[in-house]
């Protein structure tokens, strides 16, 4: 990924991140100047001083994550990223958490659908010690064999026990059926037959294939001397090799036209889970602060649309949402609530309503400043702390977003109107005729509700992930 100024080598580049224009109260946030280093081995460094307190926090993001998982291997990155804190360097597992425990430190790892990643924060006075954990976890893992077979025994368990609740896991499902056989529908963490046939040569080999300075997103925000730390930075990294594998695009994402309906069969089920939806946005999409929103009045806040519809008013739903996942290209765009398994036609007919609602009728001026002031409200939160700090830092490099993302979000929103936020609804949120829907419940009384919805197919929740997505890619016409 190129620097701002497109120059390789070392590069100090002030992003021009500052004080946010306090347009709503509360709403200034102050982000520090950040300088822009490039090092010899591909790493991207992010440094920006902030000495309010004596901490150093940082997120080290690395291209790839589970979508370097080999077919079959689903899961794979996540062990790999997980493995990182379970022996490197000299260290054993209980030796770095005691390390970081020590001194009062956190140190985390773990990959998502693009990303794999360490994060952590110390006290400035213990940076010296946080380096040398961060270079021993990217740089000199040892992946001991005791430490790979407990910790592939407890992701297999932990999977298996999410689906006590179907709620933590109908997202997967969803993502799964509705995108098929592309890599945004496989599992970041891996199904139980995925992770059962991973073995600690496949871990070692994802490590050696994905991992190197090239792929590295680095960023610190906190009480440190960047010159200084720069320094110390490219003892650290500068000659990290870059990965030996190339990271492979992703095949664009395609909306699903007509009803598709995946019906999931949970014993002794007296709810049934539901997850609605169709292809939404990238998150670089022009629109994105009319889609931010759009989408907190239509489901992203208490009093949305949805809820105030679903559980405020009518009292069908605990409670309910929408949720636009956006990657480097588009993700979905879902509603998604629980309710009694003799309500579900008549909730989810009133959330297809709202849904049309929104997309027809315009937001009235009253309303439009709600959300403004919702959203201006708990923007300065998300971003006050130097660990969300370097986070988003990490996020603006990874999507080569402009350095005003931030800067000026909250000016964006307060000039937003509703002809904005009414294109949008007709463009991002699907019709009723275009959606993809799944159902996780008692199936033998679901069955026809399903069938009415659209063409379906079955699966138990017992199957591991994977084979519910093979089921699902099977069934003729599709797209």
């Amino acid at each position: 990924m190129r620097s701002p100024s497109g120059r390789l080598g070392a590069v100090a580049v002030i992003l021009g991140l500052a004080l946010l224009s306090g347009q709503a109260a509360g709403a200034g946030v102050n982000l520090p100047p950040t300088r822009e280093i490039r090092l010899p081995s591909g790493a991207t460094l992010l440094l920006a001083e902030k000495h309010d307190v004596p901490l150093v926090a940082f997120h080290a993001w690395l291209r790839g994550g589970s979508l370097t998982d080999p077919a079959g291997k689903e899961g794979v990155a996540a062990l790999t990223a997980e493995m990182l804190r379970k022996g490197a360097g000299k260290r054993s597992a209980r030796e770095i958490a005691d390390a970081a425990d020590g001194v009062g430190g956190a140190l985390e790892t773990g990959a998502t659908m693009e990303v794999s990643w360490v994060s952590g924060e110390f006290l400035s006075r213990d940076h010296s010690l946080m380096l040398e954990l961060l270079a021993d976890l990217l740089r000199r893992p040892s992946f001991p064999d005791s430490e790979f077979a407990k910790l592939q025994a407890r992701s297999i368990e932990a999977i298996a026990a999410e689906k006590d609740d179907p709620s933590n896991v109908l997202p997967a499902y969803g993502q799964a059926y509705f995108f098929r056989e592309h890599p945004y529908g496989r599992p970041s963490d891996g199904d139980e037959g995925t992770l059962k046939g991973i073995t600690r040569e496949d871990v070692l080999r994802s490590y050696r294939e994905n991992y190197g300075g090239d792929r590295l997103i680095f960023s610190m925000v906190g009480d440190f001397d960047s010159r200084a730390m720069e320094r110390k930075l490219r003892a650290a990294l500068g000659d990290w090799a870059a990965a030996p594998a190339r990271l492979e695009p992703v095949p664009p994402t395609e909306s699903a036209s007509g009803r598709h309906v995946l019906l999931i069969e949970k014993p002794g089920a007296v709810e049934t889970n539901i997850w609605i939806g169709n292809l939404g946005v990238s998150r670089t999409d022009p629109d994105r602060n009319a889609i931010d929103v759009g989408n907190t009045y239509f489901g992203g806040r208490f009093t949305s649309l949805l809820n105030t519809a679903l559980r405020i008013e009518s009292g069908l739903a605990y409670g309910a949402g929408c949720q636009l996942l956006r990657r480097t290209l588009p993700g979905t765009v879902t509603i998604s609530f629980a309710t009694a398994t003799e309500n579900t036609e008549r909730a989810i007919e009133l959330a297809l309503e709202t849904q049309e609602r929104f997309r027809r009728e315009a937001l009235d001026r009253g309303a439009l400043a709600s959300v403004r002031a919702y959203i201006e409200g708990l923007f300065p939160t998300r971003i006050e702390t130097g660990r969300q700090i370097a986070a988003r830092l990490a996020e603006l490099s990874f999507y080569q977003l402009p350095a005003d993302e931030v800067s000026g979000y909250v000016g964006r929103i307060a000039a937003t109107d509703s002809m904005e936020v009414s294109a949008v609804a007709r463009r991002v949120y699907p019709s009723r005729e275009d959606l993809t829907f799944v159902l996780i419940g008692d199936a033998a009384k679901l069955r026809p509700l399903a069938r009415r919805l659209g063409p379906t197919v079955e699966a138990s929740i017992e199957l591991p992930l994977m084979e519910t997505r093979a089921i699902g890619a099977s069934t003729p016409g599709r797209r």
